[in-house]
């Protein structure tokens, strides 16, 4: 990948049987240039890889595109046509071959990607000893099979006016065609496969696995297409899942377990009421300070227009409106400038009308009006210019920062470039045509009672300025060194809602024993935390290794109950965090580290990591670098703050090596790559074609 334009990072990691590779460009660069870029380079590089290795491009999806997550279950006494029960391999293949094709035809949807349950297979295990009696070897059973498993069309012949398609169709259609092939001949009698091996219905070695609430289970997660509305698109799939439901196997259901809907849902609705509230809150702030009820009416339309003005400028520009880009609105400094123009309209009438002694007429009302708009126009103005100029850096940002900050500004300035075209516009036409009755300026009896308290409080002042420019010195210099004693943070963190688990154990833990000891970790939150609603995991690596871990690693989601059904109202969701850690933590042989599903995908995609401070040490060799490791963890862990520290495992995974004694093998003729194959077959098995059934292979 070295030298690829715009590229400006890789970082790899690599388990049995995986390695995975992420390529970071520089801002900007269009992602479908970069995969043409990093495809041809693959091109490059699959000329130099071994014949088995296979490299391919992830989904053209982000860290955060898993935004729809559902089980394969079957109801109670669910039974096959055969009248037998649904195995996990019966689940996954409808998975892969019902449920899997629709969702990919969802608009949004770039990818479905299953984990869990097992991929069906066709097993022909050999009988070595019969194998050897007759002479014969692994490889003769691939090529026989590789032989008696093909299509092939043979042109085609004329005959009487008529075109006939020559085809010869040599696929085998049943275990009994599997059994029945040919492998070689010994005094004239065929010997098939089935007379030197047994030939079943079988499963592969999985790779990874999934649990959900103590039990396993076929997971399937969908992954958006890049700048796509997660919200649409997890509503597109949720509407499609209801139709896979309905043709599903009797028995067999697709429940979800992930829905980004909601937490999106959640996240509008907060934004929602809090723009609603401070709406409702201004304009009640302006009838009380105004005294005039039209002319808070009008005060109070500036906060709709600049909306207005400001989600025009969001589309056009491709923002989203979220809890980062709305979240920063302040209304009462929208309607700033218009409050002063306002005011001062207000009081200029009012002295006109006294001069006049009567209702003034349109054309003075409108001279009136523009003078009055005249006086103040500058400090409008300007007050509103010196809070855009506040946000100007924030434009400047790039990288992780600039995605999160520059939206925000960008709609902050629409806010207040709209609210003052409207304030120097829309407000004085306002106040000349619907300000027409008798005008009088008179002070609020809000303000009133805040002269009555601020008068006396100001005297004071003035006669001790000493003493409260000492205090007020104090009180800052006091403040500004609580300051550097308080915690500090880049973003406050979003509440999900829910929990996601990194479960780490010993090296080597198998896929198997993994499930084991997840099963009852599920089974204990679910049984000791009455607000957990339910908990899944995934194990190991799934089909399309975009989160690729070994089976002593695994990725857990812990949802709740809303928290209106709470045995406790009074718990919080920290007091449930800690009953979590305490519950797995009474367990031996696991580690965990707690965050949110979006913010430890956030982390993992910025850093590699999971967790949210991370300290890499690179070098060539693995001894050193665990003892620099160690070194580093327990600096860290005297560090004030930090409650737990977790160092990588990079040693004590098992092996059982075969190495092959090349002087033995030389005397019956046999090569290393020889040896290398009928291990590999033996243990972990060979590919040696297709099985197709219909369209399911």
């Amino acid at each position: 990948m070295a030298g690829i334009p715009g590229l400006e990072s890789t970082r790899s990691l690599s388990y049995y049987g995986l390695s995975q590779v992420v390529v970071v460009f520089k801002e900007g660069t269009d992602i479908y240039l970069a995969r043409q870029l990093i495809a041809e380079r693959l091109r490059q590089a699959s000329d130099e890889l071994p014949d088995q290795v296979r490299p391919d491009l992830g989904p053209i999806a982000t860290g955060l595109g898993e935004i729809y997550l559902w089980t394969v279950d079957t109801s109670p006494g669910a039974k096959k046509p055969d009248g037998s029960p649904y195995t996990l391999t019966d689940l996954r293949e409808i998975q892969d071959w019902i449920i899997k094709p629709l969702l990919k035809s969802v608009p949004g949807v770039v990818e479905v990607n299953s984990i869990g349950g097992f991929e069906k297979q066709y097993h022909i295990t050999p009988h070595p000893d019969r194998l050897v009696a007759l002479k014969l070897t692994f490889r003769d059973l691939v090529d026989a099979l590789d032989k008696n498993n093909a299509n092939v069309g043979a042109g085609y012949i004329e005959r009487n006016g008529e075109q006939y398609l020559v085809r010869s169709p040599g696929q085998v259609k049943s275990l009994a065609d599997l059994r029945a092939i040919v492998v070689s001949a010994r005094g004239g009698l065929p010997i098939r496969i089935g007379d030197v091996a047994d030939v079943k219905e079988d499963h592969e070695l999985r790779t990874g696995a999934a649990t959900r609430n103590g039990d396993e289970a076929v997971l399937g997660t969908t992954f958006m297409l890049i700048g796509e509305n997660s919200r649409t698109v997890a509503n597109r799939v949720g509407e499609r899942m209801k139709e896979v439901n309905r043709i599903l196997p009797t028995g067999v259901v697709a429940t979800p377990v992930y829905d980004r809907t909601n937490l999106v849902d959640a996240t509008v609705e907060t934004v929602r009421q809090n723009l609603f509230e401070g709406a409702v809150l201004v304009v009640v702030v302006l009838f009380a300070l105004l005294g005039n009820f039209r002319a808070a009416l009008i005060v109070a339309a500036i906060i709709p227009l600049s909306m207005l003005f400001t989600i025009t400028g969001m589309v056009q520009n491709k923002i989203s409106a979220n809890l980062m880009s709305l979240g920063a609105l302040d209304f009462g400094i929208i309607v700033d400038g218009a409050v002063i123009i306002v005011e001062n309209c207000v009081r200029c009438l009012s002295q006109e009308q006294h001069r006049f002694g009567r209702l003034l007429s349109r054309t003075v009302r409108l001279d009136t009006v523009l003078r009055a708009a005249k006086e103040v126009i500058t400090p409008s103005i300007f007050g509103s210019f010196i809070i855009m100029v506040v946000y100007l850096p924030i434009l400047s940002l790039s990288g992780v920062e600039g995605k999160m900050f520059i939206p925000m500004a960008l709609t902050v300035l629409f806010a207040l470039l709209g609210a003052m075209i409207f304030a120097l516009t829309f407000v004085p036409a306002s106040v000349a045509i619907f300000l027409r009755g008798r005008m009088r300026e008179k002070e609020a009896i809000l303000i009133w009672w805040a002269k009555k308290l601020y008068l006396p409080l100001l005297n004071v002042s003035l006669r001790s300025r000493v003493v409260i420019l000492s205090a007020a010195a104090s009180l800052v210099g006091l403040c500004g060194f609580l300051g550097t004693r308080m915690g500090a943070e880049f973003i406050p963190s979003l509440d999900e809602g829910d929990f996601a688990l990194s479960i780490n154990r010993i090296p080597g833990t198998s896929l198997t024993q993994a499930v084991e000891m997840q099963k009852s970790l599920e089974q204990a939150l679910l049984k000791k935390i009455p607000e957990v609603k339910e908990v899944f995991t995934r194990l190991g690596t799934a089909e399309i290794a975009t989160d690729a871990q070994p089976p002593s690693i695994g990725d857990g989601y812990v949802m709740l109950k809303p928290r209106k059904e709470w045995p406790d109202p009074g718990k919080t969701k920290d007091d449930v965090a800690e009953e979590i850690i305490d519950v797995i933590n009474s367990y031996i042989g696991n580690k965990i580290e707690l965050s949110q599903p979006i913010q430890m995908r956030m982390n993992e995609l910025i850093s590699g990591v999971k967790g949210d401070v991370a300290v890499k040490v690179f070098g060539d060799d693995m001894d050193e670098l665990l003892k620099a490791g160690q070194k580093v963890a327990g600096v860290l862990t005297r560090v004030p703050g930090v409650e737990e520290v977790n160092l990588e495992r990079i040693a004590g995974l098992p092996f059982l090596t075969i190495r092959p004694k090349r002087e033995a093998i030389s005397r019956y003729g046999l090569s290393v790559n020889e040896v290398q194959e009928i291990i590999q077959a033996a243990i972990g098995g060979q590919r040696a074609g297709d099985f197709f059934q219909g369209d399911r292979s």
